[in-house]
């Protein structure tokens, strides 16, 4: 992978993770809101749940 397609690939999250606040903003601040009242324990968990998935869309994308 070069330097382009990871600068691809990181634009592409960047576009991804802008358009909730960009189109729901108040369900996003809602949704922030929990977040930051969730445990550490639940916030890994999900992240890892996030992690795994992204890992698995891109084992059977390629």
């Amino acid at each position: 992978m070069g330097f382009g397609e990871l600068a691809m690939a990181f634009g592409l999250m960047l576009i991804l993770e802008g358009l909730m606040p960009f189109a729901a903003p108040a369900m996003w601040r809602e949704a922030f809101r929990r977040a930051i009242e969730m445990r550490d324990g639940q916030l890994r968990f999900i992240g890892a749940i996030s992690m795994l998935a992204g890992l698995m869309f891109m084992l059977f994308a390629k």
